[in-house]
């Protein structure tokens, strides 16, 4: 586990305007990829994610559109874009989807197929605008759903994030923590319970 505690040390929008990327965790998937947590700046500086052997990234604010990205050794970032509100406004459905997105791209074959840019399997980057929020709600839910063996409670997750983020308990915004805890209880609900039965149909 990676764990680096950076208290920040310039104000939100000193921070917006530089580039922003830490890593999270190691051993995501079965090549050992980390995920990193970062910023919108940091997620368009190839030389920056070829350093750190990124090569898929999401971005997860509405308010962003991340222009393809091709790094300096040939490769194709592969973006993903699920765009949340950061505060009131969205539904937990939608955030339950972004940590079950993030858990496809760790897990997707790569290079895919011949046609396809080229790519090759690599780090994670999530980032939102400033990578506060948005991205770490949803890098805990990921962390905890998906990597119960090290972090058995989404809190221990959240509080993992925060330090490695150098955030304070205002961060993630309270309406996405709120969203946090009805997609935790849609992802342990049965899946069908919403389906008619037989008798029904």
């Amino acid at each position: 586990m990676i764990a680096t505690n950076t208290k920040p040390l310039l104000t939100d929008a000193q921070e917006d305007a530089t580039p922003v990327l830490l890593p999270v965790v190691d051993g995501i998937n079965a090549e050992g990829a980390i995920l990193h947590i970062g910023n919108r700046i940091a997620a368009d500086d190839a030389q920056l994610l070829l350093r750190h052997g990124i090569t898929s990234t999401m971005n997860l604010a509405v308010n962003i559109e991340m222009p393809s990205l091709m790094l300096p050794d040939g490769t194709h970032v592969r973006r993903t874009h699920i765009g949340l509100i950061d505060g009131p406004g969205n539904v937990a459905q939608h955030l339950l989807g972004a940590v079950l997105a993030l858990h496809g791209i760790a897990e997707q074959a790569s290079p895919g197929k011949s046609h396809y840019p080229a790519h090759r399997s690599g780090n994670i980057l999530v980032h939102c605008r400033g990578g506060r929020s948005r991205s770490v709600t949803v890098v805990a839910l990921y962390l905890h759903l998906f990597h119960a063996e090290r972090f058995p409670a989404f809190e221990a997750a959240l509080d993992h994030l925060r330090t490695v983020r150098g955030l304070d308990d205002t961060q993630p915004q309270p309406a996405m923590l709120d969203l946090a805890r009805q997609a935790l209880d849609l992802a342990r609900a049965p899946l069908c319970r919403n389906r008619p039965t037989a008798e029904a149909t």
